[in-house]
């Protein structure tokens, strides 16, 4: 059986909240995110890619994402 540690993945996020100069008084996530084991990084504008970015690991190890998982994928394309 494999220890916590061969199946852990570890994530570094920073983010920072900009304002646009497109739209004066508004402000935007920005950022990226870091998985530790790989290396692996990704540049973030808004909060959504986060998880989008750790399901993937997720989903590399077999783990099952549910209907709560696809419902807010649908219910942020739609309140966009």
């Amino acid at each position: 059986m494999d220890s916590f540690e061969s199946i852990a993945h570890s994530f570094i996020i920073r983010i920072r909240l900009e304002e646009t100069y497109q739209r004066p008084g508004r402000a935007e996530w920005h950022g990226h995110i870091t998985h530790v084991p790989s290396g692996d990084r990704r540049y973030l504008k808004g909060l959504d890619g986060i998880v989008l970015f750790i399901v993937t690991y997720l989903k590399k190890m077999d783990v099952k994402v549910g209907v709560g998982w696809r419902l807010w994928r649908w219910l942020r394309r739609w309140h966009r």
